[in-house]
């Protein structure tokens, strides 16, 4: 008897003391959802200025070409003094023609010149005299005159075997060797870069190429990757028909490393239009294309879709997609989900930065 009254006693203890242990315990206190929302930034979607935006590529070539070749044809290339890459300037001899027969046959023409003059000279004071007919006078005097022209002749050619650069200039190209013989027409013997000036010349859509101006300034993306500052110097005045493109030709500085044939890229710098855009880091990509995430006024994302238009100093044209003035997550990469809260937090309007700048 005493054993149950004292195990009644410890069960009666036990459920005390459990009794006590729940009336301490207290619930747990509910998360406020907005407390525990994620800061994000947002921009806004509104007119800003995209430089940069207008490229164009093509090819590097020569402001302006220079052909060398001979002007006296059937002789012997003796010497080239010049070759591919060299720098010439105006008048300097690149090839030296063989002047051996030539100078045999000046030597022959000045003596008969000296004898007709001779001829001529017996008879300068026998007009009228009776001595000689009138007409064998006249003849004497045209021999010594056609005499005197050959010479002259013979002499200018002599000083053509001697092929001089027309213009100062970089030597793109050689075709002629020692022993070549000369001779009208044909390939020419050398090409030359008048100045070592090169330009990139880049076909535009009509649109574009009416937001182009002569002396406006592009920067132009070598082959190598440097980049250089030049200049427009010519806008086509006329569209392809078949094409509907037009030329634009950008004048570069003179650089061993533009070189002609080689294939380059403009941009447009100064060239900017104004136009609801978002920074570059705003817009995401997937199998569905580009979209935005954008902050409703109850703070949770939507993703939406957006079609893009022009690029440039950072910025993305949004042709398409929400509303001006709506608030978008400016990192794209956020790992945010349709529906979820955040806490936004505005971002500086993202200011237009050059495109490139030359090195």
């Amino acid at each position: 008897m005493t054993r149950k009254k004292t195990s009644l006693a410890i069960v009666a203890g036990l459920s005390c003391a459990l009794a006590l242990s729940a009336c301490g315990k207290k619930e747990p206190a509910k998360k406020d959802p907005a407390a525990q929302a994620r800061a994000v930034s947002v921009v806004r979607l509104e007119p800003r200025a995209i430089s940069g935006a207008l490229s164009a590529s093509g090819t590097l070539r020569p402001r302006e070409e220079a052909a060398v070749a001979a002007e006296v044809t059937g002789f012997r290339v003796l010497r080239v003094n010049a070759d591919v890459g060299d720098t010439v300037r105006a008048g300097q001899v690149l090839v030296q023609l063989d002047p051996a027969l030539l100078e045999a046959q000046i030597a022959q023409a000045e003596a008969q010149a000296a004898q007709a003059d001779d001829q001529a000279k017996r008879v300068a004071d026998l007009d009228g005299t009776g001595v000689l007919a009138q007409e064998q006078i006249a003849q004497r005097r045209f021999q010594a005159q056609a005499a005197r022209a050959n010479l002259r002749d013979l002499k200018t050619r002599l000083a053509k075997l001697a092929v001089a650069a027309p213009v100062s200039g970089v030597i793109l190209e050689r075709t002629v060797r020692p022993g070549d013989l000369s001779s009208g027409g044909g390939t020419p013997w050398f090409r030359l870069a008048r100045d070592g000036r090169m330009e990139l010349a880049a076909d535009m859509a009509e649109d574009d190429l009416a937001r182009i101006r002569v002396g406006q300034t592009a920067t132009v993306t070598l082959p190598g990757g440097g980049q250089v500052q030049g200049t427009v110097r010519i806008v086509s005045p006329q569209i392809d028909t078949q094409t509907k493109l037009g030329q634009v030709r950008v004048l570069l500085p003179v650089r061993s490393d533009i070189r002609a044939g080689g294939f380059a890229r403009a941009i447009f710098a100064d060239a900017s239009e104004s136009a609801l855009a978002l920074p570059e880091t705003a817009i995401r990509y997937d199998a569905n294309g580009a979209a935005v995430m954008v902050v409703g006024a109850d703070n949770r994302v939507k993703h939406v879709a957006v079609q893009t238009g022009q690029r440039g100093s950072g910025l993305v044209q949004i042709v398409k997609g929400p509303p001006a003035g709506a608030r978008v997550v400016q990192n794209a990469a956020s790992f945010l989900l349709d529906g979820d809260l955040v806490k936004p937090v505005e971002a500086a309007a993202t200011a237009a930065q050059p495109a490139a700048r030359a090195k």
